[in-house]
């Protein structure tokens, strides 16, 4: 996938220059997420690392992770895509994002999540997976919106949360 257009966005590829906007986001996650997602107390990941992992990144599953910008200013809000599924279950890829806080309320994830789930149905996908944090009650209400149901099966975790895997069915 080159790029998609919502009403909105523009949904891309990443480039090695996004390395920036990335270690932003890294910077910015929630203090619950799990230490090896965030920013350790030596700094890592550095840019360097980050462009790094941005050129040797892989779209798999297609479309793979994809950089949200806001139509018209190429400002880059976030990013949505499809990840390989943690739960083991390679022909069902789950759903991914994360925005930065200041673009947190906005419709903007959801908009863009439709867009990939669109994609993901177009691509032959019968279903999409996602896991997310207990406490993350905004992703939560976002996957009630495009249809996702609680499996009821969870990873438990007493010190990030327990995870609740989601899961949703394309045709």
């Amino acid at each position: 996938m080159d790029a998609a257009r919502t009403e909105r966005l523009r949904l891309r590829p990443w480039t090695v220059a996004d390395a920036v906007f990335q270690r932003r986001l890294w910077e910015e996650r929630d203090p619950r997420v799990p230490a090896h997602r965030r920013i350790s107390a030596d700094g890592r990941p550095t840019v360097v690392e980050l462009e790094d992992r941005l050129r040797a990144y892989e779209h798999a599953p297609a479309p793979g992770l994809l950089v949200v910008e806001e139509l018209g200013t190429a400002r880059p809000l976030g990013y949505c895509g499809l990840v390989p599924n943690s739960v083991g279950v390679p022909d069902e890829p789950e759903l991914a994002y994360e925005f930065l806080r200041e673009h947190w309320g906005r419709g903007y994830a959801t908009e863009a999540a439709r867009a990939v789930v669109d994609c993901a149905t177009s691509i032959g996908y019968g279903h999409l997976a996602s896991t997310v944090r207990e406490w993350n009650t905004a992703s939560l209400r976002l996957l009630d919106r495009l249809g996702f149901v609680d499996t009821g099966e969870r990873e438990v975790d007493p010190v990030h949360g327990d995870s609740i895997l989601l899961r949703s069915r394309l045709r």
